[in-house]
């Protein structure tokens, strides 16, 4: 099984943003050493929780800093921005880093619905519902098949990154997204972490697949939580924080990562907030618990690809964790 990263640069309380950021180049250093296979970054706006503003901008340290895996955003809210700006922007990383940049593409806000109107230009209405337009407009700059007489044909052939091109892949935890790559042939990421035991929408995909290129398939790859330590115990000591994180946002609330003890603390005096989260899959556990789950939720999807995601407030925890899921699935001792 192909395993890989989905980072959301985490602001653990009592330190600073900036830190979130140096924290996410180390936690790439890292996990190349590890074996992943692609490492991507998430794009969240206005958040005290997460630092990941600008994911293009993280990609480019991040690549600079490793030399094999591919670095991506997981991924870029396409409502917000033009599609030839997208498009020029992650040329110009492929370009720089050819043959390793993937460009994940979502149409979620990446925050609230008020911070989404601040990062629109124009303010006087809502930007419009054209995720599949703006989508089809960007493949057709990556790949130069913008009909001859669309009014921005001419614009493919002016990207700065030219031979080499980014990977698109269309992210989601929908049946409308699943749809979406399924109709333009692209790789079809799915949020489990989000919206979990959803395989009926990886089979949608596969089933509705158009492909673009002679050799093209479906490609399903799942983004599972996941938080390993030495005991199921430790583990599930771990994940509190993020538990803590996300009774906040039910509240309307979004608070840096808080500490264990803390979390623990603010979760026992509040049960029915943290039951709140019992829907979402949290694979937390040893190494033997870990192995079973990913391999129990890949199975679910018929999952080519497993990208793991957590929060968790110790930066050398997180570490141990990505250290610890490899070893469970792999078999191969690995420096933790």
């Amino acid at each position: 099984m192909i395993l890989s990263v989905l980072d959301q640069t985490p602001i653990a309380a009592g330190t600073t943003p900036a830190a979130a950021l140096a924290n996410s180049i180390d936690l790439a250093r890292h996990c190349e050493a590890l074996g992943y296979h692609r490492y991507w970054l998430a794009e969240h706006h206005a958040s005290p929780a997460l630092a990941g503003s600008a994911p293009e901008i993280l990609i480019a340290a991040v690549a600079a800093a490793t030399h094999r895996m591919r670095i991506g955003s997981g991924g870029v809210m396409l409502p917000h921005y033009s599609p030839l700006k997208v498009a020029e922007t992650f040329s110009l990383l492929a370009g720089l880093h050819p043959g390793r940049i993937d460009l994940g593409l979502g149409r979620a806000p990446g925050s609230d619905q008020r911070t989404a109107v601040a990062l629109q230009r124009d303010r006087r209405q809502q930007a419009p519902h054209d995720f599949p337009n703006q989508l089809a407009e960007l493949i057709g700059y990556l790949e130069n098949s913008l009909p001859a007489d669309h009014p921005f044909a001419a614009y493919a052939a002016t990207l700065p990154g030219l031979p080499h091109a980014p990977e698109p892949w269309v992210l989601g935890s929908s049946s409308d997204s699943a749809a979406f790559a399924g109709d333009l042939g692209l790789p079809y990421c799915f949020a489990d972490f989000i919206y979990a035991r959803q395989g009926d929408i990886a089979a949608a995909y596969r089933q509705q697949f158009v492909a673009r290129h002679a050799g093209d398939v479906p490609h399903v790859a799942i983004a599972l939580w996941t938080v390993v330590a030495d005991t199921d115990a430790e583990a599930q000591r771990l994940a509190a924080p993020a538990r803590m994180m996300f009774a906040h946002l039910l509240t309307g609330r979004s608070i840096a990562v808080p500490d264990v003890e803390t979390a623990l603390a603010w979760l026992a005096d509040r049960p029915e907030l943290d039951r709140a989260r019992a829907g979402r899959r949290v694979v937390a556990g040893s190494p033997e618990t870990v192995r079973a789950g990913i391999r129990t939720a890949a199975a679910e999807y018929g999952a080519d690809e497993v990208l793991l995601v957590n929060i968790l407030h110790d930066h050398d925890a997180r570490k141990r964790s990505y250290a610890l899921a490899m070893q469970a699935m792999t078999g191969l001792a690995v420096a933790a």
